[in-house]
């Protein structure tokens, strides 16, 4: 959708044509009936010319009424760049994600870009961790069913924490290069409880997949024989049984040969 600048100046140009071409045929169909009536005289096509002509007018002056009043209201400032800009990214989002895979594309473009605005810090390797534990826990989702839920609704608290500590240890390590040497000494112990909070929520989190990836091994783990793999073996069995029969008795019915 374009902003209100672009569709009031939009529909001035609408209204300014349309007003043009009900005059021109306003003027055209009231000729008409001004020459036509007087020649043929009075009668059925005559009321039609000026019936069309009559309504071609009014539709005309109210259309030339509509432009005067919209012209007359100040047109709306025009969008700052920034805001633009983030209207078009809006728009194209919206409509990525109206794609069947829009979602998927979406979540890796982020993904990819949270992960090279951390690049050359020390939160890149918990991100890419915490990233690829992430990803193997979404995986498993679908079967984190029953007494797993509430975990699954703690990971992605936790998800969103951590990442959230992986921005913030990246950005107070920026601003230790930047900083005096006078302010580096507070800079650094607050990066240095920052990285350490990071690292422990990361291993924390790791271990939370595997013990998920556990809880999924254990509940597809049948108490029993699987009945189809059972009914397999018995089939398997049964062939090998007609196998033997047919064997046999081929070797009975064929003839003995003797040598002359």
């Amino acid at each position: 959708m374009a902003d209100e600048r672009a569709r009031y100046f939009r529909r001035l140009r609408r209204l300014r044509r349309s007003a043009r071409r009900w005059s021109v045929l306003a003027g055209g169909l009231g000729g008409a009936a001004a020459v036509l009536t007087p020649y043929a005289g009075i009668g059925l096509p005559d009321a039609i010319w000026a019936g069309g002509a009559g309504s071609a007018i009014a539709i005309a002056a109210w259309r030339w009424a509509d432009l005067r009043a919209l012209a007359a209201v100040p047109a709306p400032p025009a969008l700052d760049p920034a805001e633009a800009a983030a209207r078009s990214r809006a728009r194209l989002v919206a409509a990525v994600e109206r794609l069947p895979a829009g979602p998927g594309v979406l979540a890796e473009v982020r993904r990819v870009r949270s992960r090279l605005a951390l690049r050359g810090t020390t939160a890149a390797e918990a991100w890419a961790r915490l990233d690829r534990a992430s990803l193997t826990l979404q995986g498993m989702s679908g079967r984190l069913t029953g007494l797993a839920e509430p975990a699954v609704r703690e990971a992605a608290d936790a998800d969103r924490s951590l990442r959230d500590l992986a921005a913030r240890v990246a950005s107070v390590e920026r601003a230790l290069k930047l900083a005096p040497a006078e302010a580096r000494g507070s800079l650094a112990d607050a990066h240095g409880t920052l990285a350490g909070q990071l690292e422990s929520g990361v291993s924390a989190y790791e271990r939370l997949v595997v013990a998920a990836a556990g809880y999924v091994a254990e509940d597809a783990r049948p108490s029993t024989e699987d009945p189809a793999a059972a009914r397999l073996t018995e089939a398997t069995d049964l062939l090998h049984g007609v196998a033997s029969a047919l064997a046999e008795l081929r070797t009975v019915n064929t003839p003995v040969r003797t040598t002359p």
